[in-house]
Formats: C-alpha cells, sequence, structure tokens
C-alpha cells in the first residue's frame, strides 16, 4: 500500500519539472517518479478537472507551469526560480518523503504544489488538487469501491482520513469515501466528469455561513458556480488565505 499511494503522489513530478509526459525521467532525487498510477485514478481525477483529449490553451496569454489565481488572474509564482533552486528543494522535500501517510499530510499543506497547475491547457487547475484527488480515488478504488459509490464528506478538521482527505482548512475538511456515517455529503454521480458545483451544491448541509457572513456568502455563490474540482479546492483555500477578516 505505501509504494502505490507514495506512487500516486509522485506521478507527476514532471510538471514540477516541466518535462513532457513523454519524456519524463524515471527518477527525481532518488526515487521512482513520473510512475502510471493503478486502477485508472489518474484518469479520472483529470476528468474531475478538466476536459479529457482537449489540448487546447484555455487563456491565449498564458502559457506556463505556474497556476493562475482565481481571484487575481495573475500567475501565484514564477516559475523560473524552479530552476535556481529557488522552489526546487521544496519539490525535491514533498517528492522524496518515504511514509504514505506523511506524504499525503504534507501535500495537504503543501504551498509549492498550490503554485503549479494541473495542465498549461487549464493554468486556472492545481497540481495540489488534482494529486490529492488521484490519491483519494486510487485508495477508494483498491479498497473495491466503485466512483458511483463515493461521496464527498464534509469534516471537522481534526478529522483527517488517510489518502482521502482533499482538502483541510481551519474551519472544515472535505473527503472523499463511500460512507459518509451521517456526516454531510452528496454523491460524486454516475462518472467523473467535472461536477464539483453540482455536488457542493447537492452537500445535506453546508459548512459556511451563508446566513450571515457576507464572505460566506461570496465563496459559496462562486463555489456554484466553478466546475473544475480542483480549481475549485485551491479557490477554497486561496479564499480563506484572502480573507480581510481573518
Amino acid at each position: 500500500m505505501n509504494d502505490v499511494i507514495l506512487a500516486a503522489f509522485r506521478h507527476d513530478a514532471h510538471k514540477f519539472t516541466g518535462e513532457s509526459h513523454d519524456d519524463a525521467r524515471e527518477t527525481f532525487a532518488g526515487v521512482s517518479v513520473n510512475q502510471v498510477v493503478p486502477e485508472g485514478a489518474d484518469r479520472d481525477a483529470a476528468a474531475l478537472s478538466r476536459p479529457q483529449q482537449i489540448q487546447e490553451r484555455t487563456v491565449p496569454t498564458h502559457n506556463g507551469r505556474s497556476r493562475l489565481s482565481l481571484l487575481t488572474g495573475e500567475p501565484v509564482c514564477d516559475h523560473h526560480e524552479f530552476s535556481q533552486g529557488i522552489v526546487a528543494s521544496d519539490v525535491r522535500d514533498l517528492l522524496t518523503i518515504d511514509n504514505a501517510k506523511i506524504a499525503h499530510e504534507q501535500w495537504l499543506e503543501s504551498d509549492v504544489a498550490a503554485g503549479f497547475n494541473e495542465s498549461v491547457y487549464h493554468p486556472y487547475t492545481s497540481l495540489k488538487y488534482h494529486t490529492l484527488l488521484v490519491a483519494a480515488l486510487l485508495d477508494n478504488y483498491r479498497n473495491d469501491t466503485e466512483f458511483t459509490d463515493l461521496q464527498l464528506i464534509v469534516d471537522t478538521t481534526d478529522e483527517i482520513e488517510p489518502f482521502r482527505t482533499i482538502f483541510d482548512g481551519e474551519r472544515f475538511a472535505l473527503h472523499i469515501d463511500a460512507d459518509s456515517n451521517g456526516r454531510p455529503s452528496a454523491r460524486l454521480g454516475s462518472r467523473p466528469w467535472r461536477s464539483w458545483a453540482a455536488t457542493w451544491s447537492r452537500l445535506t448541509a453546508h459548512p459556511l455561513d451563508t446566513d450571515h457572513d457576507k464572505y460566506d456568502m461570496t465563496l459559496d455563490a462562486n463555489l456554484r458556480r466553478i466546475r473544475s474540482w480542483s480549481t475549485a479546492l485551491q479557490y477554497l483555500e486561496d479564499f480563506a488565505e484572502w480573507r480581510p477578516d481573518r
């Protein structure tokens, strides 16, 4: 289990280094990277965030590995810094963790992974949250759970489910599983597709105060418009950091 889950956390190392998928190196800092993720978890996680088989830039003025912020529309960081070693050491530390549980916890907290997009053609997507989605789907699939049985589940922040938690904020966490155990939840649907807004809207109870908090009202309204899962999860993180009252 440890090696398979670690492979999921390392499967997109080439997106950090700027290599193409076909020409990606097999090792990075002494560990195996860019391996195929079993059970179709990478394919399904990608389908949750971006159209498949469409290789056209959606933002003509941006062509690079840096994620564009949905809050500002600007690149999160300058990835020329990677070759200069400014962020390379953080990437190395993230990819060389040899314990899958610790790797999951570090990905949840990672700032460097949040600076990269999942696809240069879709720069608002997030490599950080794509990778967390891959790990969550893989862990469920390896336990004989079908996609059609999966739910988005709201947790308190002290309830981190190993490999399955996909977001850990100051006020709530989110994970993917088949059994909600009575917690607020919504089914993902019949197939992987860009369904974030629909899934978020179907939650049996919402973790935001949309009756009294003007910032939560804005956040909730925007989350009901975003279709891409990795984009929405990254927006949740960015919005929480931006809030002027916190």
